[in-house]
């Protein structure tokens, strides 16, 4: 392998790269695009649900628990109706998502310690919204039912009883439970696949579809430095992406980063040299640069969204499907950015992702080693 014609190789694609002002476009708007789409698009938070109440008691008591939902940031009380037709019909209209009955004898049971029950009527078309509402609802009646309990026991002279098993959560890494801080490091691994798979999908298919296959075949350069010269613009080209990333991460989403610099930059150098030699195989076997970019982004985009943890949590995954992530590289990289950016994790804790990245990344880049051949066919 001579230095020189690899360098040549590699300048040869850098023209190419600013001749081509899609590639350009995608170079510098992708990574911003896709980290404001999912970032302000993307939310697992579920707060200010839409909720109805039709009160039929009337009462101050009845009054103070409402005001405990309003109080509440996971709900947004719309309205209050007079009757049940009209609950259920803006239930089925979508208007909201949660419908509170109080029941007309409410006060009357609470000042005789009597049990009482709220109905909650849920939108249950979906399900995940549904279990939030439900379990947000439970949770205000509870803190209502702790103060009017307290206060009927006070009225009667007693002591109030605690507990002898109590509960004190404490949330670490993501304090706020904000999904803000799960999805961005998560981006980042799905900007690298798209945008280092799909440039690199381009590579060898342009040279095809130009006619220039015939000038490259007919030089002395080796398929080896083929290969090395026309990833390395890209390499650089994915760790300015990744840098993007990261920075819009900080300092614009707010997301903490309290891992090593070093860390992230070394786990993300294995993922670029396993997409960029994905995208450059599927380029000498498409000849295409259509056939070329459509095959690279069905083969990460869409694997990295649904397969590697971003979206759906992998444990929560059917056992075939928890088999197949295995084979999803994408994967032990949301692993290892998300512990990174929000844990701190260090080398050794991240060994087995590690050493799942540096086999991926020495299969991939031997086949893509193969896949060229310097002969017209």
């Amino acid at each position: 392998m001579k230095w020189h014609r690899l360098q040549a190789m590699a300048r040869k694609e850098i023209i190419q790269i600013f001749r081509d002002s899609r590639s350009l476009l995608i170079v510098v708007a992708m990574p911003v695009i896709l980290m404001l789409a999912f970032g302000y698009g993307v939310s697992f938070d579920t707060k200010h649900i839409p909720l109805y109440v039709f009160d039929r008691d009337g009462t101050q008591q009845s009054q103070d628990l409402l005001k405990h939902f309003q109080a509440s940031e996971y709900f947004n009380l719309v309205r209050s109706v007079d009757n049940y037709p009209d609950l259920v019909r803006a239930i089925d209209a979508g208007k909201c998502q949660i419908g509170i009955v109080v029941p007309p004898d409410f006060a009357r049971s609470l000042a005789t310690g009597e049990p009482v029950g709220v109905q909650a009527i849920l939108d249950g078309t979906d399900s995940n919204s549904a279990n939030l509402g439900m379990s947000y609802s439970e949770a205000v009646v509870q803190s209502f039912s702790g103060s009017v309990r307290l206060e009927y026991l006070q009225r009667k002279g007693r002591k109030a009883v605690t507990l002898p098993l109590q509960v004190q959560a404490r949330t670490w890494f993501n304090e706020d439970l904000e999904s803000m801080a799960n999805i961005v490091p998560g981006v980042v691994a799905i900007v690298m696949a798209v945008v280092g798979t799909f440039l690199t999908s381009l590579t060898i298919a342009r040279e095809w579809e130009r006619g220039t296959m015939e000038q490259l075949v007919s030089t002395p350069v080796t398929p080896l430095e083929v290969m090395l010269g026309k990833l390395s613009p890209y390499l650089v080209i994915g760790f300015i992406d990744t840098a993007i990333c990261v920075g819009m991460g900080i300092w614009w989403f707010k997301v903490p980063f309290r891992g090593e610099v070093y860390v992230f930059f070394l786990s993300s150098l294995l993922f670029l040299m396993v997409v960029l030699s994905m995208g450059y195989t599927f380029s000498v076997v498409a000849k295409s640069q259509l056939a070329a970019s459509q095959a690279s982004l069905t083969a990460t985009f869409l694997p990295a969204f649904l397969l590697s943890g971003f979206i759906y949590p992998i444990d929560q995954m059917p056992a075939v499907v928890q088999i197949i992530t295995r084979v999803i590289p994408a994967r032990y990289f949301m692993t290892i950015s998300r512990s990174v950016f929000l844990k701190g994790t260090s080398l050794g804790v991240l060994r087995d992702d590690l050493l799942s990245l540096i086999v991926f990344a020495v299969l991939l880049t031997l086949v893509a080693t193969r896949a060229f051949k310097k002969e017209l066919g």
